[in-house]
């Protein structure tokens, strides 16, 4: 089984939008016992509250439910315990290494490293729509990020 770890700020808005995007497109494709994803936050500010509505609004839309989420830190730890570990923007790489220290294996990623070229803001990066308040845009990335990982790890049988 291939774990993957998402990670942002506050594990309320992006990252665990992506990891229940990623495990429902998982499932749809038949790889649920084959990849299955997670998510943390790099800061201790949201520990232990539910997705941001905006959040859980746009995963209503898609028919996907997070009931039950509530934001929790990565943990050193993490790092063994996962595949893969991806953050959203380049502060929560900073703190991804912060918490983990080092990346030997390279499992330390960018998100839309794994999208087609030109997904995302100028950076590179998903914005954060605790401060934009575009939840659209974030839900765009994180759909073709998460395609990407699929496709990565399962070429034929992901979605192109």
């Amino acid at each position: 089984m291939i774990h993957v770890l998402f990670i942002c700020h506050g594990n309320i808005c992006r990252s665990p939008m992506a990891e229940f995007v990623f495990n429902d497109m998982a499932r749809k494709l038949g790889l649920a016992g084959k990849i299955r994803a997670d998510s943390a936050a790099v800061s201790t500010e949201e520990i232990g509250n539910p997705v941001h509505p905006g959040t859980r609004k746009k995963l209503r839309e898609l028919g996907i439910s997070c009931e039950g989420k509530t934001a929790r830190q990565m943990t050193a730890s993490d790092y063994g315990r996962y595949d893969l570990l991806v953050g959203m923007d380049r502060q929560n790489l900073r703190g991804i290494h912060r918490i983990a220290g080092k990346d030997p294996a390279g499992k330390v990623r960018l998100l839309l490293d794994f999208a087609p070229p030109g997904t995302g803001d100028a950076s590179g990066e998903v914005a954060d729509p605790w401060y934009t308040g575009d939840f659209d845009s974030t839900l765009r990335d994180v759909l073709a990020g998460c395609r990407g990982i699929l496709r990565h790890f399962f070429p034929k049988e992901a979605v192109q």
